[in-house]
């Protein structure tokens, strides 16, 4: 016997009905879309991060610089063939460290064994945003995190990608050891939820994003016994660097950063164009920069960021402080360290 037709079509409409209900539990109850695309457990392996990734490592980042060895011997210095992101133990000397302290950037090459192969995204985006290495310790702060999380969430999602892709490197790097009086005093930063994109179209804002990033400030802004640092001194320059950065490898120099600030003493002759040609070449009227000036990671930026980063400078409160490596070293009371032309500061 067949069913009446209301029957079958009232039937028809609950199933209907229960299906749509579904469709709507289901929508509830599904996960929400992550907010940034940190937030995934893996980041999508995409051409367009990888080319990004590959620009802001080799480049404005200069990762290269401290977890690899470097042939200083040459211009520019450059990472060891072979031995890209395989870590590097830094000499005390270079960083005032008494034995038997011991400051290594990782291996952060893919290798399984002795690299970064086994640690998860969110393991390099704990380092980068807060200062938490992949086994839970607060790393040294010569690793600049305190600048590096400040890139935006696709950014370091852009680094991670190429760094996750580069040749594995099986060296094996020993551990950082630190004295405990100096561990007490590390604590990592607070996370950050989300970075948005910087606004390309506004140069000066762009171009501070990129020298924040970049981590100009770490060398040519002076700090204190403490660290901290000196007040009204932004990026003017007369940070001691000390390495063995010239062609003889066994010989230890140490040169002083430059006056960053559009004052006399210290860009206000370089126009655009100059500024770009001495990041290219890493000669400025004739002197060459120093070997750890990473101008040989730099040059690979385009002229588009580098003029951004030249507008942001231009922007800097002007500082008078002389600071010159050709001369002997005296005592400045701006900056409190002995530099060239020390003594010809007010």
């Amino acid at each position: 016997m067949n069913a009446p037709k209301s029957i079958l079509a009232g039937t028809a409409a609950l199933l209907v009905g229960w299906g749509t209900g579904c469709d709507k539990a289901r929508t509830v109850t599904a996960a929400a879309p992550p907010a940034s695309v940190l937030e995934t457990e893996v980041i999508p392996r995409t051409p367009e991060r990888q080319a990004r990734g590959k620009y802001l490592v080799e480049g404005l980042l200069q990762c290269y610089g401290c977890h690899s060895d470097t042939d200083f011997t040459q211009r520019p210095g450059r990472p060891v063939a072979g031995k890209k992101g395989g870590g590097l133990v830094f000499p005390n000397v270079e960083l005032d460290l008494p034995e038997p302290s011991r400051v290594v950037a990782p291996n952060i090459s893919p290798d399984p064994e002795y690299g970064a192969g086994r640690w998860k995204d969110a393991d390099f985006v704990r380092a980068l945003r807060q200062g938490i290495g992949h086994d839970g310790r607060t790393l040294f702060p010569l690793m600049p995190y305190n600048f590096f999380r400040n890139l935006s969430d696709d950014d370091l999602a852009s680094v991670i990608v190429y760094v996750r892709s580069i040749a594995p490197v099986h060296i094996e790097r020993p551990k950082t050891v630190l004295p405990d009086a100096l561990k007490q005093t590390l604590e990592p930063l607070p996370p950050l939820l989300h970075v948005a994109e910087p606004d390309s179209l506004d140069r000066i804002a762009y171009g501070k994003y990129l020298v924040t990033v970049g981590h100009c400030a770490g060398c040519h802004s002076p700090v204190d016994e403490h660290l901290n640092p000196v007040p009204g001194m932004d990026f003017a320059g007369g940070v001691p660097l000390i390495g063995y950065w010239g062609p003889d490898p066994k010989k230890l120099i140490t040169v002083f950063s430059l006056n960053l600030t559009p004052d006399p003493s210290g860009l206000s002759y370089f126009d655009e164009k100059m500024f770009i040609e001495v990041i290219r070449t890493g000669t400025a009227k004739a002197r060459p920069l120093s070997n750890i000036m990473p101008w040989g990671f730099f040059r690979n930026l385009s002229d588009d960021d580098l003029k951004a980063i030249f507008a942001y400078l231009r922007t800097l409160k002007p500082v008078q402080h002389r600071v010159d490596n050709t001369e002997p070293p005296r005592y400045c009371k701006l900056c409190r360290a002995k530099h060239g032309f020390g003594d010809r500061n007010p």
